[in-house]
């Protein structure tokens, strides 16, 4: 099929591939592993905790460029907030977990139509552990997965660059092979994400996905493949 100008096509991982978790969800999920309470209230008093103490450093996407820095700044918070080493540890280990993070729907129809059209993929995301072994989990019926789909993978923390740094979108099209204008950048992020449209590459800013079920990939065929 011919593509309608775009040869390649990056996309962000959470909140674009994926549903980015909240800070609730992780404080249930790390209590309920624990075999704790993790009720509402239970929830509550332990983000009232997290609330509190100063987050800038991780809210920061510089420490997904280190991994070693990523569970340092995580450590500080937690242990700063007050939080105990047994739940610190689980909410760490929930917070890295990527495969916990629930796929789009539509994710698969998109990689496939991109692939079957010839066009370049890559994954670029500000993200301290490896993503591709979630996406080769994913089997399709022709015996590849949806790893084999993606032809760059663009990770903060193997680049040692993050968004908004132009580096990591430079980094994606050097492994694409492809120039700015040939390219296409998914993410639902504008400070983000938008900061590819100051190399020249074209970018499409999705509301964030909410839930799997929400359709909002087909924008990207739109856009690419004319569907």
């Amino acid at each position: 099929m011919t593509t309608l100008g775009f040869r390649g096509v990056l996309l962000d991982w959470r909140g674009t591939l994926v549903v980015a978790p909240t800070y609730a969800w992780l404080v249930a999920t790390a209590l309920e592993r624990l075999g704790r309470p993790h009720g509402d209230d239970a929830v509550e008093q332990v983000l009232a905790r997290l609330r509190a103490t100063d987050s800038t450093r991780v809210e920061s996407s510089t420490i997904d460029t280190d991994a070693a820095e990523h569970r340092a700044a995580y450590a500080h918070w937690f242990r700063t907030a007050g939080i105990d080493d047994e739940l610190a540890a689980a909410l760490y280990a929930v917070e890295s977990d990527v495969s916990l993070d629930p796929f789009a729907h539509d994710v698969e129809p998109l990689l496939v139509a991109l692939s079957d059209a010839g066009v370049r993929v890559g994954v670029v995301s500000d993200i301290h552990v490896d993503l591709r072994p979630v996406f080769a989990a994913h089997p399709l019926p022709d015996g590849r997965t949806w790893a084999d789909l993606v032809d760059v993978w663009a990770l903060s923390f193997e680049l040692g660059v993050a968004k908004p740094d132009p580096a990591i979108f430079r980094a994606a099209l050097d492994g694409l092979g492809l120039p700015a204008a040939d390219v296409l950048m998914v993410g639902d992020r504008g400070a983000w994400d938008g900061a590819a449209a100051g190399i020249g590459i074209t970018t499409l800013v999705l509301p964030p996905l909410a839930r799997p079920e929400d359709a909002r990939l087909h924008r990207v065929l739109a856009l690419v493949l004319g569907r």
